[in-house]
């Protein structure tokens, strides 16, 4: 997919650009790149470190009241509509298109140079992070397949697939649904850049990732419900504080001075 991705969206004067210029873009965008960085490394120590004794330290897992508040919604679903081939067809969104927007977009607003972009998906990572994870450390919630039982649908069409993804998230990581918030997060990103196409590409995977986390039982529903009110929070934060026309004022104060 990411050679696709650089033949389709890639900027077309990108290979003309001078070392230079790109060199430029780079030092311009490094802290958002920091950022990003910092982030994927603290969440890779939390899932495999802190997140272990924090869960055993709760010692419950609260996945049973999502269970009496939802009925068993998800689970049914799964088991009167899981057909092979959409079952092939989601396990292929949730892993790799997820795992394409979410490092292909990146590296796209780097070589592009949208800055605002890049801008929006550092603070908003950084954002979305720092808020869901006292959920994932007090609120430890079994993802739905795994609380019922029933054969991973990620193993099922992909086999082994499940021990490598785990490496970077936990099954008790449920409430909000990063993958959730992140898929939108990174869709409202590409809402600020200049390629329209990419952005109505991301957006419509977006939804598809969405509705691959119930289908294939990994989230409940109000693991979703929260990963969406998340992202939006995110963006309200965001709008009024890092984007904010004050936010602006001392540097426009300066010029004019």
């Amino acid at each position: 997919m990411f050679v696709i991705g650089l033949l389709v969206f890639f900027p077309r004067d990108i290979y003309k650009k001078d070392v230079s210029k790109l060199y430029h873009t780079l030092k311009k965008q490094l802290p958002f790149i920091i950022i990003i960085i910092g982030v994927v490394i603290f969440h890779v120590l939390e899932v495999n470190i802190i997140d272990p004794i924090v869960t055993d330290w709760v010692g419950i897992d609260f996945a049973s009241k999502l269970q009496v508040i939802e009925n068993g919604f998800v689970i049914k679903l799964a088991q009167q509509h899981w057909i092979p081939s959409l079952v092939m067809f989601f396990v292929t969104i949730y892993i790799i298109v997820y795992l394409f927007i979410l490092w292909f977009t990146p590296l796209y607003f780097l070589v592009a140079d949208e800055e605002k972009s890049m801008k929006t998906l550092s603070y908003g990572l950084l954002l979305t992070y720092t808020i869901a994870l006292p959920f994932y450390l007090i609120l430890p919630i079994t993802n739905v397949y795994t609380y019922y039982g029933i054969q991973s649908p990620l193993n099922m069409m992909m086999p082994g697939v499940e021990d490598f993804f785990y490496m970077t998230t936990t099954q008790n990581n449920c409430l909000p649904s990063l993958h959730v918030a992140m898929v939108l997060l990174i869709a409202r990103s590409t809402s600020f850049t200049k390629n329209k196409l990419y952005s109505y590409f991301v957006y419509t995977l977006a939804m598809a990732v969405i509705i691959s986390v119930i289908y294939l039982a990994i989230h409940w529903i109000l693991d979703v419900v929260s990963g969406i009110t998340l992202a939006l929070s995110v963006q309200i934060i965001l709008k009024k504080t890092v984007f904010s026309k004050k936010s602006f004022e001392p540097l426009i104060n300066r010029e004019k001075g």
